[in-house]
């Protein structure tokens, strides 16, 4: 079992920024990579990057490409979530997820509030 908690949510002008922490506990040895997923009211969830946990190759939805950046601190078992340019649509609840294998994601954490008010 891998237990996640996240923080770093809140309340924030379009255009600020935000970072969102995801500290991981438990079965760490076995993350293949963590990521930041989010869920707007009345929308699924939808992917939003991802880090691998080994060599730390990224990849980002298009949505925020060039405005999010993922990283990790292997050594606190870690990932951050840095939210630049914030928009309006940017409104949702970020949930952080590990992927043991290369297929799904495994764990989740509990979800955290990010507002963006334009």
């Amino acid at each position: 079992q891998v237990q996640l908690v996240e923080s770093g949510g809140g309340l924030v002008q379009a255009g600020g920024s935000l970072r969102l922490s995801c500290a991981a506990s438990g079965r760490t040895f076995s993350i293949n990579a963590m990521g930041w997923y989010r869920q707007a009211p009345g929308k699924q969830r939808e992917f939003v990057a991802t880090i691998r946990w080994s060599g730390g190759s990224t990849y980002y939805a298009d949505s925020v490409k060039g405005r999010f950046t993922i990283s990790r601190d292997n050594a606190k078992n870690t990932v951050f979530l840095q939210m630049n340019s914030l928009k309006a649509e940017d409104t949702a609840v970020y949930y952080c997820a590990v992927r043991q294998g290369t297929q799904t994601y495994d764990y989740w954490g509990q979800g955290t509030q990010v507002t963006v008010s334009s």
